[in-house]
C-alpha cells in the first residue's frame, strides 16, 4: 500500500500520516529497501520486455527534465520517452531512459534499444525537430518518414515571426491542417508559401525548409491525421509531471527511474485494456498506402530515362 501511495504522487508527509492511522510508527530501511528492490524489478521488466505485438507502425518521442543530486549538487537530466501503436491498434509505452542531456547519443541508445527487442514495421515517427532526436530516427528507423509535431512547429514558427503578423500566419497556417484531403493541404500550404514570400522572407524560407516534416501526414488515411500530426505523448507527460512534482528533486538517478518508470507502467496498462487508439481497418490501410506510394516512387524513378553518355 505505501508503494501505491508512492506512485500515485502521495506526499511524504500524508504518507506518513496514512501510516500512523494503520498503527506504524516507523518504516525501516530494510522494509524500504525491499519496496524499493520490488518497484526496481517491476520497472526494469516493463522497460526491457520484448516488443511482440507489432509492426508499431506509428511510434512516438519526447523528452522530459528531471532534477536528481549527483555530486553534491542538483542537475537536471533528461528523460527521454517512446511510445507506439501495436498491430492491434492500442498505444504502447515502448521505453524510457534517463541520461545527462537529450542528445543524438542518448536518442540512439533508446532506438537501438528498441530495435534489438523487437520494434518492426515503424513507417512514421511524430516527434519535435530536436537535432539529436531527428538525427538518431535517421540512423535506426530504417526508411521511416518523420512527422514534425504541429503544435512544437507552430511555436517555433511564432518565435521567428513578427509580432504584428503572428495572427494572421498562426490562422493560416491552422488552415493548411483544416483541409478535406491531401491534395488540398498542399494547395493551401503553396498559398500560405506565396502570402508570406514578400513580406516576411524569414518565415518563407522557414516553412519552406519544414514542408516535407510538418506534411507528413498527408501520406496516411485522413481518419488518422489528427493521431498522427502532433506528439501524442503530452497527457503522459503532465501525468508524469504531477507524480514527480510532488518529490521534486530525486535523490539518485536510481530512484528517479524508479518512479517514472512506475508510472508509465501503470499508464501502459490502461491503454492496453481500454478501447484501441486506432482501427485496425485504418491501421491496414495506412501500411498499405505508404507501399502504394513508395511503389509509385520506385517506378517514377526507373522510368527516368538514363543520361547520355560519350
Amino acid at each position: 500500500m505505501v508503494a501505491t501511495c508512492y506512485l500515485l504522487g502521495v506526499s511524504t508527509r500524508r504518507m506518513e500520516k496514512l501510516v500512523e492511522t494503520l498503527g506504524i510508527t516507523r518504516l525501516s530501511k530494510s522494509q524500504v529497501s525491499v519496496m524499493a528492490k520490488e518497484l526496481d524489478a517491476h520497472v526494469e521488466d516493463f522497460r526491457t520486455r520484448p516488443l511482440d505485438r507489432g509492426p508499431y507502425t506509428f511510434p512516438a518521442a519526447d523528452a522530459l527534465t528531471m532534477k536528481v543530486r549527483e555530486g553534491g549538487r542538483v542537475v537536471n537530466t533528461h528523460v527521454p520517452v517512446a511510445t507506439g501503436v501495436n498491430a492491434d491498434g492500442h498505444r504502447e509505452i515502448l521505453r524510457l531512459d534517463i541520461c545527462s542531456a537529450e542528445s543524438e547519443a542518448g536518442w540512439l541508445t533508446l532506438f537501438r534499444g528498441l530495435n534489438a527487442r523487437g520494434l518492426t514495421g515503424v513507417k512514421l515517427v511524430t516527434s519535435d525537430a530536436h537535432a539529436g532526436l531527428v538525427a538518431a530516427v535517421g540512423a535506426t528507423m530504417g526508411g521511416a518518414s518523420r512527422q514534425r509535431c504541429r503544435t512544437h512547429y507552430a511555436a517555433n514558427l511564432m518565435a521567428i515571426c513578427p509580432k504584428h503578423a503572428r495572427g494572421g500566419v498562426k490562422a493560416m497556417l491552422h488552415s493548411v491542417y483544416d483541409q478535406p484531403d491531401a491534395k488540398a493541404v498542399h494547395a493551401q500550404f503553396d498559398k500560405l508559401l506565396d502570402t508570406v514570400a514578400d513580406k516576411l522572407p524569414e518565415v518563407h524560407d522557414h516553412l519552406d525548409e519544414a514542408r516535407a516534416d510538418i506534411l507528413a501526414f498527408t501520406a496516411f488515411p485522413k481518419e488518422i491525421w489528427r493521431q498522427i500530426w502532433s506528439n501524442p505523448n503530452e497527457r503522459l507527460n503532465r501525468e508524469i509531471r504531477r507524480r514527480t512534482d510532488v518529490v521534486g528533486i530525486f535523490p539518485d538517478r536510481t530512484s528517479a527511474i524508479r518512479l517514472i518508470g512506475a508510472v508509465p507502467a501503470e499508464q501502459h496498462d490502461d491503454w492496453i485494456e481500454g478501447r484501441r487508439y486506432l482501427g485496425l481497418d485504418v491501421l491496414a490501410r495506412s501500411r498499405i498506402a505508404l507501399i502504394n506510394t513508395d511503389e509509385t516512387t520506385t517506378e517514377q524513378e526507373d522510368m527516368t530515362p538514363a543520361a547520355l553518355t560519350a
